[in-house]
């Protein structure tokens, strides 16, 4: 089959990819890779998602790489800013060229024979494919479906009249000027959503089956923004970025250790913006613990204050039906509606939702065990990027990448072909574990059965501490008995020999 061959292959050119590109130009310069990109434009996520308001919800100092400071003045960041910084990152490591827009993996046969991987690839939107080979696949594609938002079955739905709308598929020339819209959801994009549409709508109303834990933090960085007036751009930088790395870790921690003390603190920061007659527990009090689902950033207040003003309220209710002219609630009342939003998630996919085989047998991979939530037990020479829950994606993307190109320079310099994740004898019949623990969001539950499996002990473990992971990536062993590294290449003769 004719089809071109590269060292390595990146799925994606969002966040992931281009950072991940990055670290190969810097670290190992005479790889040839390319990337493939599912779509029209580099940025992932942050070229998709075009509603308004949508901004990072964390802050950019450890959202942002490692290698490229941010310098903007806010730390909460919009969409259009964050795709700027994508793009001008990928401009100056110069990896634009490598990438291959409207190419989507949708499978990978990996091939013991050649070792190598055979991809099939959708091209553009005629239906074509094209087959590209390489020695090594590493997985940026996100964790999330980018065709369709997961969106429940509403009963009635078609008896609406007004517009239906999800955040991911938000269209350019939705008029909300001096209308009301009810946005179901609770998560980071209706509390982004909400403070937004409020400047314009007649009403916003967020509708939630239950409560989320807000927290807020002003949208800049005083400190951030002190350092770079004195000290080098990439001194402050590195500053700020351990800082706030050190303080996730100890607001986790604590947050997990001393759970009562954390879900007080939160309560009384809504019921001291709202008023205390405002019945916070209702709406802002989740029956669960803060990190059982990841808290949604509320910078500077503002969709506090939206609802403060009058110009948004908060249902905690349940759908029985659509209506003509907007929602049925379960408790009797209806929420008039001319819009209606459904801020309800993601569909989460493991592996880009590209089919996988070895030697042409399928790969399940919620029957694998995952190396360090990285590598799949039985598939080799495979990397698959998938960040925090509980902090910033890119810490941990950008700790896969360099741990990437630390087994690509091992494997360079040993001469080798293959490297697979292989059970010891004594991790068979080990305790499986769900791939995260702890965490209820409905977007993981939902498909956590087809996902990769943890075990009991290390490197089968997927924990979500970057200072641990560190260690993980960066200084434990690649020789540790459970990397299984394959034949050494033929070194082509030459006149000396």
């Amino acid at each position: 089959m004719n089809a071109t061959c590269h060292d390595v292959v990146i799925v994606g050119a969002g966040l992931s990819g281009i950072g991940t590109a990055c670290h190969l130009v810097d670290r190992l310069p005479e790889t040839d890779f390319i990337i493939l990109e599912g779509r029209e434009a580099m940025g992932g996520t942050w070229d998709l998602f075009r509603y308004p308001g949508i901004r990072s919800d964390s802050d950019m100092h450890t959202l942002g790489y490692h290698f490229k400071p941010w310098t903007d003045a806010k730390a909460i960041a919009d969409g259009p800013a964050i795709l700027d910084y994508i793009r001008e990152t990928a401009t100056e490591y110069d990896v634009e060229h490598r990438i291959r827009y409207q190419h989507k993996l949708v499978a990978a046969n990996w091939s013991s024979d050649s070792n190598e991987w055979l991809l099939t690839v959708a091209v553009g939107n005629d239906g074509d494919t094209r087959h590209i080979r390489c020695k090594f696949l590493l997985m940026c594609a996100g964790y999330y479906s980018y065709d369709a938002g997961h969106t429940p079955t509403f009963p009635g739905r078609e008896r609406f009249t007004g517009d239906i709308v999800h955040p991911q598929e938000w269209p350019d020339e939705l008029d909300y000027d001096d209308k009301t819209v009810v946005v179901i959801g609770s998560g980071a994009t209706a509390v982004t959503l909400l403070p937004q549409l409020a400047k314009c709508a007649k009403h916003v109303v967020m509708l939630q089956r239950s409560p989320t834990y807000m927290i807020s933090f002003p949208d800049e960085d005083i400190i951030a923004n002190g350092l770079r007036r004195i000290l080098p751009e990439k001194t402050a930088y590195a500053i700020v970025r351990w800082k706030n790395i050190r303080l996730q870790n100890l607001m986790f921690r604590q947050a997990t250790k001393r759970p009562n003390l954390a879900r007080r603190l939160l309560v009384r920061h809504a019921r001291k913006v709202l008023g205390q007659d405002y019945d916070v527990d209702k709406h802002f009090n989740p029956t669960y613990n803060p990190w059982e689902q990841r808290l949604c950033l509320v910078p500077n207040d503002d969709f506090f204050e939206a609802i403060k003003s009058g110009d948004a309220s908060v249902v905690t209710d349940t759908i029985e039906t659509f209506t003509a002219d907007g929602i049925q609630l379960t408790s009797g009342d209806k929420l008039p509606a001319d819009i209606i939003i459904t801020a309800t998630g993601l569909n989460v996919v493991p592996m880009g939702n590209a089919t996988f085989a070895v030697d042409g047998e399928e790969v399940d991979f919620s029957k694998r065990y995952a190396y360090k939530g990285i590598m799949m037990e039985g598939v080799p020479n495979v990397i698959s990027t998938f960040g925090y829950i509980n902090a910033s994606w890119t810490l941990r993307a950008d700790l896969v990448a360099q741990f990437a190109c630390r087994l690509l320079d091992h494997m360079r310099e040993h001469n080798l072909k293959r490297v697979t994740p292989t059970l010891r004898d004594s991790d068979k019949g080990m305790t499986t574990k769900p791939w995260v623990e702890g965490f209820s969001s409905g977007y993981l539950q939902r498909v956590m059965h087809t996902l990769p499996k943890q075990g009991d002990r290390e490197p089968w473990l997927n924990p979500q501490n970057y200072l641990g992971d560190r260690a993980r990536f960066l200084k434990a062993p690649l020789d540790d008995g459970v990397l299984d590294f394959g034949p050494t290449q033929q070194r082509v003769a030459t006149h000396d020999q």
